[in-house]
């Protein structure tokens, strides 16, 4: 069943929800989450991962003057947009224009803007492996801007531990509706991603004071 969480304040405006992160951060998986529920119009997706000229949103962060045409009253009153830092286009990695496409899309929407947060170790290993560059330290450059308008951060980890209750929380927080259904949740977090980064290790030294303050307590 579910159940939608959105702001007590009568909308207004249509809303858009930015979502970004680093590359690897899992834009993908949080655009997904953020676009099952039916109020939402966002990235619809047939597969786990599809390529960012999908993004119903792709050529407006590319031409940030075509915005003006896109009829905002006529689809949603939420929207949400999911963007890498940075992304590729035209076999190029290209910086979002963070500034030029928010500027622009709050003349017709009310804001907000969440940044995705991963293990740093995990992202480095990932861009490394796919991207054959380290470009979290890119992003990071990048977000000072989006800092000065105060976002909400996101956690993959949080996402996959706490499953509809953290997303029910930050549906909260944002006055963003989210879908309410922990069956629907599960399915879509079935595919834990770091899993295949993280082995067991051996024992550690830390490991002998803890159980030696077991023992004590």
């Amino acid at each position: 069943m579910e159940d939608p969480v959105v702001s007590e304040m009568e909308v207004e405006r249509p809303n858009m929800l930015v979502v970004t992160g680093p590359q690897g951060s899992d834009n993908h998986l949080f655009a997904k989450l953020f676009n099952l529920h039916p109020e939402v119009y966002g990235w619809n997706m047939d597969k786990y991962w599809v390529g960012h000229h999908t993004e119903p949103f792709s050529d407006y962060w590319w031409d940030t003057s075509k915005i003006k045409d896109f009829g905002w009253t006529l689809h949603s009153d939420f929207y949400t947009t999911s963007i890498s830092c940075p992304f590729v286009k035209n076999k190029e990695l290209q910086i979002p224009k963070y500034e030029e496409f928010i500027t622009e899309v709050e003349k017709y929407c009310n804001v907000v803007i969440a940044i995705i947060g991963r293990d740093r170790t995990i992202l480095e290993y990932e861009q490394t492996r796919v991207r054959k560059a380290h470009t979290a330290p890119v992003a990071l450059e990048q977000f000072k801007y989006l800092y000065t308008l105060s976002p909400y951060f996101l956690s993959m980890e949080l996402a996959f531990l706490y499953k509809e209750d953290y997303l029910r929380s930050v549906g909260m927080d944002l006055g963003f509706p989210v879908v309410d259904d922990p069956d629907i949740i599960s399915e879509a977090l079935s595919d834990e991603s770091n899993k295949k980064y993280i082995h067991e290790v051996n024992e550690q030294p830390l490991d002998l004071e803890i159980y030696k303050a077991c023992d004590e307590s």
